[in-house]
């Protein structure tokens, strides 16, 4: 238990531990181990895992690891059971029941935590890819209001509104000289029109003599 829990805060200094402290050998220690995982089961609020751990010894030592009421009740806990039993060349059938097997309780302590160094140095390394990148964006938005402010729209905004009008102004008149183009086309092919139909007219023909019969 004190490596466990010494290798555990080296680790990460936020873990809250609840000991439920049974035997781990001798006589009806399976049962105590079987109804102590029922009762870190039952803490409120619920554990985020439950380690099983002892240290070495023999394997008559370890032989309660090896009970059925303990596997059946490894298996059946709702939470999470990490087995760190005994040295690293021990294996017991709480260990193969478990959900993750430690080789040792120092090991069980390192799979259930995260590194807080690791975890620190991942923070700092985001921070200061977020630092660069934050002064990339506000570089560029630098650069882009610093264009915006040459431009002409901002130094001379009267000279473009002159311009713009002059414009206008010019495709006024064209459109002027079109339309009267137009008209004039269209009234010569009306005069040439009437002069046809004027031609063709029986009156014509009535005022130079002719008459109806």
């Amino acid at each position: 238990v004190a490596d466990f829990l010494r290798t555990l805060f080296a680790r990460w200094h936020g873990s809250e531990v609840v000991i439920v402290p049974r035997r781990v050998q001798g006589a009806g220690a399976a049962e105590e181990l079987a109804e102590g995982l029922a009762a870190a089961a039952r803490l409120v609020p619920a554990p985020d895992v439950i380690a099983l751990v002892r240290g070495g010894g023999s394997l008559e030592d370890l032989w309660s690891f090896n009970e059925e009421v303990l596997v059946r009740a490894i298996a059946a806990a709702p939470i999470p059971v990490v087995a760190g039993v005994g040295h690293e060349i021990d294996v017991s059938l709480a260990d193969l029941a478990a959900d993750l097997r430690a080789l040792t309780p120092t090991d069980a302590a390192v799979k259930v935590s995260p590194d807080g160094r690791q975890l620190a140095a991942a923070v700092a390394a985001l921070g200061l890819r977020l630092e660069a990148g934050l002064g990339r964006r506000v570089a560029l938005a630098r650069e882009h209001v610093t264009r915006l402010a040459r431009s002409r729209i901002f130094l001379d905004p009267a000279r473009i509104v002159a311009d713009r009008r002059a414009q206008f102004d010019q495709q006024a008149l064209r459109l002027k000289r079109l339309a009267g183009a137009a008209c004039d086309r269209a009234r010569e092919r009306l005069g040439a029109a009437a002069a046809r139909l004027e031609a063709g007219s029986p009156l014509r023909l009535l005022a130079r003599g002719w008459s109806v019969t």
